[in-house]
């Protein structure tokens, strides 16, 4: 697919949907605003578990919070939603940029990790 960069701000972002009515979804985010040095990679680690969601989260050294998300439709949604409204306590969440978002046929990471 072309890399394409969707800014996630009210509503949720429109992923097509796929050949089935949850299908696995894989996209990479950038999360900006004032949001490292509040604990957000452990709680963004948290929210992606809970929905049953992999991938990884890392602070970047341009003060962003980067990472990739690969889970089903519905879930992956519930967490972008997450990232660009809520976040960990204490940010402040200007927007949430996706990019590189496909389907995928499995779900190749099953856990989701933080990265240093």
């Amino acid at each position: 697919m072309a890399a394409e960069v969707m800014s996630v701000s009210l509503p949720a972002p429109q992923i097509p949907d796929g050949p089935d009515g949850n299908p696995i979804v894989s996209v990479e985010y950038e999360v900006y605003g004032l949001v490292q040095g509040l604990g957000f990679p452990k709680h963004a680690k948290d929210q992606a578990e809970r929905l049953g969601l992999g991938g990884w989260v890392k602070n970047t050294r341009q003060g962003t919070i980067a990472g990739r998300l690969e889970g089903p439709k519905n879930q992956l949604i519930q967490m972008v939603q997450w990232l660009a409204r809520e976040g960990s306590p204490g940010s402040k969440v200007e927007r949430c940029e996706l990019r590189n978002w496909e389907f995928t046929v499995v779900q190749t990471f099953r856990n989701f990790s933080v990265r240093f």
